[in-house]
């Protein structure tokens, strides 16, 4: 017997090491020896996505809601470009992922021969999308090199990595090594002697608020123990559903309404923790947080970023906090009427934010009552989400909410395929609109193919619709380019075989939906908005705070 392999069937047999069960792309003559063993070896769930960018959405949306790996294939040149925007995504979301493109003959490679398939310097644009980008360069290098890339992608602050293979080193021939094994993922070591410091000026607080963005997702019990010492908690977007958002300590994800705003100016200290901070929900860098302000992160660069802090720790949400619940147990005074008066001001929050959606309310109600606790709540970037897809509708775990946390449009429903077939006993919920859609429609194939179990409501107005209220608020209302031509849906989806609603009036909403969320397998929920009728508050880009004046 041989003890001889391919490289093509290490790679394979090493993500199965990695704990891989699915992994997507769009199958080329530059990745077929990889694609070739994951077939025959019959390990790992395959799915074809139509376009690379597809694929790469897929994988993070995989990622996101098992906190595993994500892996993903194209072939290189225009192909590897093509994944560029999903790379995008993974980078500013911090997920773990690996991107392995094919390459051409490592004989012509970087010598400018217009060789097809060749994107000149292409590994320097993949080092530009991706937390870190390798290429292996000998039969005897690639396991070591696709090992140092998911070891990279999966430690601490995560993110996407790019791995290029020429094609003959693919197809080489390399003896089985004796190790296998996936990499040692280390945890960050803090220094204790600053989260006792920590504890001691939290210790003081009587009015103390958590903020908890994505790197808390694994940080629930750790969250929980502080929640318990009597602390209140505010959520980024990414770190919603760490603590269930029905828990009475927390304002969800409602951190830039007036009502909380002035919440803050009552709090006597803030704990930032695996939060970015990100300019879109702090009013680019105005919102008046409360101070002190300390902050929790795995990266050493987000010590007094966005926002000065008293007191910085780096180190791993888990740990940190389970040390700092330690330290302040007995210790905390907290004031008697701090619970009342979040309560008060999350209720004060979720009716304002209610007024404004004018008749979708209904909507967001009819979802809440059919989806329960136990699904996936997936959005692409529209109004809808904007006003009510990253806040109103709770979630209870902390990661079934995924989003297009770096803003572009088109993403969504590949994401959601990904998520579904990550939990396909939990329903995924994917929130887009028109125009998202169209970007990768032919992914709805995909979903078809896969018998993905996703519920997608498609919020359709024919526009670009936050554009065009950009346009109505600063440019005089000129609509220019916004319109949208979009095709018979109900056609469209029954020549591939989607089931398909039409929601008309919001009467329909409460059977629709629940006839959606029912069926096992893909569904595609149209709201045609035209119908419905309009918002009663008109979004027109996140909110800003305008420059206050100088005084003389």
């Amino acid at each position: 017997m041989s003890n001889k392999t391919t490289v093509g069937e290490l790679i394979a047999a090493f993500l199965e090491q990695c704990g891989v069960k699915t992994a997507f792309g769009v199958i080329s003559i530059h990745n077929m020896p990889i694609l070739d063993a994951i077939n025959t070896r019959g390990n790992i769930r395959y799915v074809g996505a139509r376009g690379e960018a597809g694929a790469l959405n897929m994988a993070d949306g995989l990622a996101r809601v098992s906190g595993g790996l994500g892996v993903a294939f194209t072939s290189t040149g225009t192909a590897a470009g093509n994944a560029a925007g999903a790379m995008v995504e993974a980078l500013t979301a911090g997920t773990a992922l690996v991107h392995i493109t094919g390459q051409i003959e490592s004989t012509y490679l970087d010598q400018d021969l217009a060789y097809i398939h060749e994107a000149p310097d292409q590994l320097a644009m993949l080092s530009s999308i991706s937390k870190a980008a390798y290429r292996v360069r000998s039969v005897e290098t690639a396991l070591a090199t696709i090992r140092e890339a998911v070891r990279v992608a999966q430690t601490a602050p995560s993110g996407p990595v790019s791995v290029e293979i020429p094609i003959d080193i693919q197809a080489a021939e390399i003896e089985w090594p004796v190790d296998m094994a996936a990499p040692h993922v280390s945890t960050l070591t803090h220094d204790t002697k600053r989260v006792e410091q920590l504890a001691d000026e939290l210790a003081k607080a009587k009015r103390p608020l958590l903020w908890l963005g994505g790197g808390t997702r694994h940080a629930r019990a750790q969250v929980e123990r502080l929640v318990k010492l009597g602390f209140g908690v505010v959520t980024s977007v990414q770190g919603r559903g760490v603590l269930p958002e029905d828990h009475p300590a927390t304002l969800g994800a409602f951190n830039v309404q007036p009502t909380v705003e002035k919440f803050y100016k009552t709090c006597d200290a803030l704990l930032v923790v695996g939060s970015r901070l990100r300019g879109n929900e702090t009013l680019k860098y105005k919102l008046a947080l409360p101070q002190p302000l300390f902050r929790v992160d795995a990266d050493a660069l987000a010590d007094n970023r966005g926002y000065r802090n008293e007191l910085f720790v780096h180190g791993d949400a888990v740990a940190v906090l389970d040390q700092l619940a330690t330290l302040l147990e007995g210790r905390m005074k907290i004031d008697p009427a701090f619970a009342g008066d979040l309560a008060a001001t999350r209720e004060v929050a979720v009716a304002e934010t209610g007024k404004g959606l004018g008749p979708y309310k209904r909507l967001v109600d009819a979802l809440q009552h059919a989806v329960g606790r136990d699904y996936n709540w997936v959005r692409d970037v529209t109004i809808s989400n904007s006003t009510w897809g990253n806040r109103m509708l709770k979630i209870f775990q902390p990661r079934a909410g995924v989003h297009a946390l770096g803003g572009g449009i088109g993403q969504g429903i590949q994401m959601a395929i990904g998520a579904a077939l990550a939990d396909a006993a939990a329903k995924t919920v994917c929130l887009v609109g028109d125009g998202g859609l169209m970007v990768n429609v032919g992914e709805l194939v995909t979903a078809v193919q896969e018998n993905a179990n996703v519920m997608i409501v498609l919020m359709n107005d024919q526009c670009y619709g936050v554009i065009r209220n950009i346009q109505d608020a600063h440019y005089g209302g000129r609509r220019c380019y916004v319109q949208l031509h979009q095709p018979d849906f109900a056609q469209f989806c029954a020549s591939f075989g989607l089931t398909h609603y039409r929601i008309s009036s919001l009467d329909q909403a409460d059977d629709v939906i629940r006839e959606g969320i029912a069926k096992n397998g893909p569904v595609l929920v149209e709201v045609d908005m035209l119908s419905v009728g309009s918002f009663a508050t008109a979004f027109a880009g996140p909110p800003v705070r305008k420059q206050e004046p100088e005084h003389a």
